[in-house]
């Protein structure tokens, strides 16, 4: 289902939604109590992305909305309920457990850092070329994951959020590794190519 916010911004920004006004976010977001006004439970969708989805800016726009609300919802949870949660855990699934916290900002703060860079190419302030430049693809979050097994002896709002992370930074990854460096043709290749299209 697709949230109708035509004409409408933002309550805590004051930032207009996207133009056609549909924006569709990750219910993983919405699964720890959040309420934020227009945006509920009942009114998200997920989105399928790979790499042939197109980048669009109602889709990076969708994509920032979820990001800041994760953040937000995971920076509310580490802070307050989840250092409760962690003091009563053993020694070493609260040393996990900092991991993954460390773990969920990290993925987070390269996901939005890539967003921003999307919407400042779609408002014209970068080029396509310094968008994609290498030192502006999705940063990496780190290639050791906590195994299976103790993350599973996490509390489970920590999980919901760990998980809600992942999701996101792999979705964006999938759109991120467009700009993957491509083997450049032939000559003779690319020629070939022009003419196929051409008939």
């Amino acid at each position: 289902m697709w949230l109708d916010l035509a004409g409408q911004s933002d309550p805590e920004t004051g930032h207009p939604f996207a133009d056609d006004g549909e924006v569709v976010v990750n219910p993983s977001c919405f699964k720890m109590g959040v309420d934020r006004g227009p945006m509920r439970r009942d009114a998200v969708a997920t989105m399928t992305m790979n790499e042939h989805t197109l980048i669009t800016p109602k889709l990076v726009a969708a994509l920032y909305t979820e990001a800041m609300l994760l953040a937000d919802e995971a920076r509310g949870y580490f802070d307050t309920e989840g250092q409760m949660e962690r003091a009563a855990l053993d020694p070493v699934l609260r040393v996990a457990y900092s991991c993954e916290s460390l773990r969920v900002t990290t993925r987070l703060m390269h996901v939005v850092s890539w967003l921003l860079v999307r919407k400042a190419v779609a408002a014209g302030e970068m080029t396509e070329a310094e968008g994609e430049a290498p030192e502006r693809r999705l940063g990496r979050a780190g290639d050791t994951e906590l195994d299976s097994l103790r993350l599973g002896q996490l509390p489970p709002r920590a999980r919901e959020i760990i998980d809600a992370s992942r999701d996101l930074y792999e979705r964006v990854k999938r759109l991120d590794d467009q700009f993957a460096t491509e083997v450049p043709l032939s000559p003779a290749r690319a020629l070939l190519g022009r003419l196929e299209r051409s008939f």
